[in-house]
């Protein structure tokens, strides 16, 4: 199964406008636009498609993260942070334009996030980052981007992963989350895909 982005290429830095923050002073709201995405060649017996984009490079405590006196060390222990959880998109889709599926950031999270027909868009971990902050707390389902501590000494890598299944749904309903759309494909995939984009809002590693 073939996976590409015209949003950057494979490895290389992912563009400010596909991401929720962009330096600023130290960091502002960026455009926040999912990216073009599009695959092919998918097995024959494919019923539908699952989406992920997770970002293992998370810091695993929060001591230093976004404190002006100190950088998040390198060698401290990393956790996934998941961006995008997407079920049940129609085995006939085959692309995401840029911008199709967000634009701009929404405080308190978007409800209903755009996407294909019968797809299902599950919450992002924002809904947990921003869950003690009274003008962005919320759940925020579908798409969105990276914004990774502004004083981490390392590159973020955002891992976007599309799973070809062997049924037309998965089932879910309602609010789930990663760990939901991972117990509900058990079984169901037929083939996998990566593209990865890197990001950072450390301006010393921005270049």
């Amino acid at each position: 199964m073939k996976f590409r982005s015209d949003s950057f290429a494979n490895g290389d830095p992912i563009p400010a406008e596909f991401a929720f923050g962009k330096i600023g002073d130290p960091v502002e709201l960026s455009s926040n636009r999912s990216p073009h995405l599009a695959w092919s060649e998918a097995p024959d017996a494919t019923r539908s498609f699952a989406l992920i984009c997770v970002d293992p490079d998370v810091p695993s405590k929060p001591d230093d993260v976004n404190q002006a006196d100190r950088e998040v060390p390198a060698d401290l222990p990393r956790v996934e942070f998941v961006h995008w959880v997407m079920a049940d998109i129609p085995a006939e889709c085959g692309e995401f334009e840029a911008g199709a599926c967000c634009e701009g950031t929404t405080p308190h999270g978007k409800r209903d996030p755009v996407g294909p027909p019968g797809s299902k868009q599950g919450v992002n971990d924002y809904t947990g980052w921003f869950a003690g902050d009274d003008s962005m707390s919320g759940d925020y389902y579908g798409y969105d981007g990276p914004c990774p501590p502004w004083n981490d000494s390392i590159i973020h890598h955002y891992h976007f992963r599309l799973y070809a299944l062997d049924v037309p749904s998965l089932g879910l309903e309602g609010r789930f989350d990663i760990a939901d759309l991972r117990r509900a494909m058990d079984g169901h995939v037929l083939a996998e895909a990566e593209w990865m984009g890197t990001y950072t809002l450390n301006p010393r590693l921005a270049g």
